[in-house]
């Protein structure tokens, strides 16, 4: 694991943060040749960026038409996202995977605690179906960290899954169900049952296997199904090593190492920061990830978002003329 950014990364607390931002920003700019391109078009270097409002995002179709790397290296990775057949998929070149797991295994127990205490099972496709894929090496990694031997994965034997979901409640063991939206929504249809000790995670929307359906819709089917009070999601994507959790109401927050902002989908230059905010505001959704300091951490999505005057935030859908994407896909 490469140590000259991971104490820095992972360490900082909130009031840090503007510096490290700006600190990875100077040395993407010196050592990323097409971010720094990207930045000399819209006139902004280091020597004219003070604070973390100027500095510019990297629209994030440039990992479907460009490699995005700082600095020269072979990567020990390259994550793949999904997509529909003759679409351009987006590529991320990761130099150390170290940095990524130490990212989502801190930042899932910051949110959840420790791995030691949980049964994952993981409603998508096994590591070895799609080894490009950064959220299927998520949950395998983290299945891995748990000691129970019941984790695993469960893509199409769900009759196993609904036995070892109540196995598991009869013995009050805390576990962890995620899986794609449109899987668990066919889960909840076929297998329904009362979940007291299991919370349910879901990762992404029906990208073309069933008709769109709004949040609260999805929400209420599974809660219904499951007797459980509220879903959780995971709010991350291929061009990003970290994550976002929501455990109700579909409001993500971040680890400290991450933050998301909110552009004018008018003006994208024009930002607004969770803490300049008296009320909510909606716009597009700007991601700084310090994790990818070894590719680009000022991503501009192709999202649609709410921010609150916490730092929470939620995801109202796709911009329009955005592609088809995510993780629904990965089981086509």
């Amino acid at each position: 694991m490469d140590r000259q950014w991971n104490d820095k990364i992972f360490t900082a607390d909130s009031s840090r943060f503007e510096q490290l931002a700006l600190e990875i920003f100077r040395f993407q700019y010196d050592a990323n040749p097409l971010y720094q391109l990207y930045c000399d078009t819209l006139g902004r270097t280091p020597a004219n960026t003070p604070n973390i409002s100027e500095i510019p995002f990297l629209p994030i179709r440039f990992f479907k038409t460009h490699i995005v790397k700082t600095t020269a290296f072979e990567p020990q990775a390259i994550f793949e996202s999904s997509g529909t057949t003759g679409s351009v998929n987006s590529r991320h070149h990761v130099r150390d995977l170290g940095i990524y797991e130490e990212s989502f295994t801190r930042g899932f127990e910051m949110f959840y605690g420790p791995l030691k205490e949980l049964v994952i099972l993981g409603l998508l496709p096994s590591y070895l179906e799609r080894t490009n894929s950064s959220l299927v090496y998520m949950v395998d990694q983290l299945i891995r960290l748990t000691p129970n031997p019941r984790s695993g994965f469960y893509l199409h034997n769900t009759d196993e899954l609904f036995q070892t979901l109540q196995e598991l409640e009869e013995k009050e063991q805390k576990t962890l169900l995620i899986g794609v939206t449109f899987a668990l929504l066919d889960f909840a249809a076929s297998h329904p049952l009362a979940l007291r000790n299991t919370m349910l995670m879901e990762t992404g929307g029906m990208k073309g296997r069933r008709k769109e359906m709004v949040r609260q819709e999805v929400q209420d089917i599974m809660r219904d199904a499951f007797h459980i009070l509220a879903v959780h999601s995971e709010y991350g994507m291929t061009e990003l090593l970290s994550q976002a959790y929501s455990k109700a109401d579909g409001i993500f927050y971040c680890p400290p190492w991450m933050k998301v902002l909110i552009r004018d989908e008018e003006d994208p230059r024009a930002l607004l920061f969770a803490d300049d905010l008296n009320a909510p505001r909606s716009g597009a959704v700007n991601v700084i990830d310090l994790a990818n300091v070894y590719s680009c951490s000022f991503i501009a999505t192709d999202d649609a978002g709410k921010l609150y005057p916490d730092g929470g935030f939620e995801i109202l859908g796709r911009l329009d003329n955005s592609d088809l994407r995510g993780c629904s896909l990965l089981t086509i």
